[in-house]
């Protein structure tokens, strides 16, 4: 009677609780096109000693997903977001190298510090399970090579690609590397930079993102006086624009560059995004409310400058535009934001 009341009584007892699951970790490590930079808000905001030079906002496609991912967590499992993207980071900058960021924004006296490597500042573990990447335009460099088509254009037909003659020949006045020795380089950069997180995190999925159209296939499209497309206003010397034959090219070298990027993630059994293909007729040289890419001046927060200085050349903006650079708009961001979110999800399941 006894034993059978004891029998009873256990098997009556609710069950514990199951275990919460650890959040998942997520590390977002890559340059200004996951940064952010202009879209949205400062984070941290403005004046904040948190402030670290790189330009993260709260409309980039990482924050995007992180509050997608937070109102509908993967398998019921809450994703903790640790976002260490920068600003003009280049490959080497993601697990190798120190990086000393360049935000015009309310820089301290004396610049920026430097920051360790990105892998680092993340803390990719065993227990990191997802690593997304975007990276690899600064190591071109792409925005020395725009700089170096713009000015080649000045007084040419549209026709001409002397940017494109002088970088297959063998580099420009602004940048001595042959077109063909940066796509080596960058074939190299990219597998020793994947190999150094996957052994700093050896259970994580590794998503690397390509990068949206920015330049159109079509040049014909591009208004070479238009400085919210492809064309920049410069102190001193006026507008300077590329050739339609360079633009054609620079879609190209975009093209290649996210080839490089997918043939290197999938040769290391990673999973690569690619956001060019959906973001074709979304370029640059398209109209306001259609462009998911703002051309050299266009629409950013009002806390963005409006000019620029790089090196010798001060890039200057009017009509209320600010200095774009060819990066992605709210809209792009949005784009990315969707693909890699289910890019995230097919991951964790």
């Amino acid at each position: 009677m006894g034993a059978l009341a004891v029998l009873t009584l256990a098997t009556a007892a609710p069950a514990p609780a199951s275990a919460v699951a650890d959040p998942v970790q997520w590390a977002v490590l890559g340059d200004s096109y996951a940064a952010g930079i202009f879209v949205g808000q400062p984070s941290p905001p403005l004046g904040s000693a948190d402030r670290d030079g790189c330009d993260r906002t709260t409309g980039s496609y990482p924050q995007l997903v992180a509050r997608a991912l937070a109102a509908d967590p993967p398998a019921g499992r809450e994703v903790k977001l640790t976002d260490v993207s920068c600003g003009g980071a280049t490959i080497a900058e993601i697990a190798t190298t120190g990086q000393t960021p360049i935000s015009p924004l309310q820089p301290p006296a004396g610049g920026w510090p430097s920051l360790a490597p990105q892998a680092d500042r993340a803390q990719l573990s065993a227990g990191t399970e997802v690593v997304t990447i975007s990276v690899g335009g600064n190591s071109l460099p792409f925005g020395r090579m725009l700089a170096s088509c713009l000015l080649a254009g000045v007084g040419r037909p549209d026709q001409a690609a002397p940017c494109r003659d002088a970088y297959e020949a063998g580099g420009s006045s602004l940048d001595p590397e042959s077109i063909h020795d940066k796509y080596d380089r960058i074939t190299r950069e990219y597998t020793a930079m994947l190999r150094a997180v996957q052994q700093k995190a050896p259970n994580a999925k590794i998503i690397t993102v390509g990068y949206p159209t920015v330049v159109p296939e079509d040049p014909s499209i591009c208004d070479r006086q238009d400085t919210t497309e492809l064309a920049a206003p410069i102190q001193g010397i006026g507008t300077a624009s590329a050739t339609h034959g360079d633009i054609a090219w620079l879609h190209e070298v975009g093209t290649r560059l996210n080839e490089i990027i997918q043939g290197v993630t999938e040769a290391s059994g990673g999973q690569y995004v690619d956001t060019a293909t959906s973001t074709v007729g979304h370029d640059g040289c398209r109209p306001r409310g259609v462009k998911w890419v703002e051309g050299v001046c266009g629409q950013a927060g009002s806390y963005w400058p409006d000019a620029l200085r790089f090196g010798l050349l001060t890039v200057e903006c009017s009509s209320g535009n600010r200095v774009t650079l060819v990066h992605p708009n709210a809209g792009g961001h949005a784009k990315a934001a969707t693909q890699v979110e289910a890019a995230i999800r097919a991951a964790l399941t």
